[in-house]
């Protein structure tokens, strides 16, 4: 409530209240801060390889969240920022076939704003969504010459071609 101040007027006494804000009385529950992650290597059973920072569940496994690298026995490459277990913020993957996407992933998946290099060098860079080219976008051949425009995963209709003259 707040604070009540009397003073003298001509016509009696006035009140006036300062609206003074008091902090919240109701009991409320501390959120729990969890601890600062740990630096570390750990081998998984299936022989892949994580480098990085990690923090211990509840249960006691390991969970991925801050920096790291993790390695398939595959060859694939993961290094970047993981949150809760996943892939999770910017990020570069190395697929053994020699296929690069860097940018930002969300639950282990290509999406926001990205680059994805095909083994021949052609590329997609721009918007992705669940995996998929997703939005605007520009694709570059291996020649160099470029299409702008929307795509919609493996559709990209009215892309418009640059031509570059020297």
């Amino acid at each position: 409530m707040p604070a009540a101040n009397e003073s003298q007027s001509k016509g009696g006494k006035a009140v006036t209240f300062d609206l003074i804000p008091r902090p919240d009385k109701k009991d409320k529950k501390k959120e729990e801060v969890p601890p600062p992650p740990t630096k570390g290597v750990y081998i998984f059973p299936n022989g892949d390889k994580y480098d990085g920072e990690y923090q211990h569940g509840s249960d006691g496994s390991l969970e991925r969240n801050g920096y790291g690298v993790h390695t398939t026995t595959e060859g694939a490459v993961y290094e970047g920022e993981w949150k809760g277990d996943k892939m999770n913020g910017r990020g570069k993957l190395a697929h053994p076939s020699g296929a690069l996407y860097e940018g930002e992933f969300v639950n282990n998946q290509f999406h926001g704003q990205g680059k994805y290099t095909w083994k021949n060098n052609s590329f997609y860079e721009g918007q992705f969504k669940e995996n998929k080219m997703e939005g605007t976008g520009q694709f570059t051949d291996t020649e160099g010459q470029m299409w702008t425009g929307t795509f919609r995963y493996k559709a990209a209709p009215g892309l418009r071609f640059e031509l570059k003259m020297n």
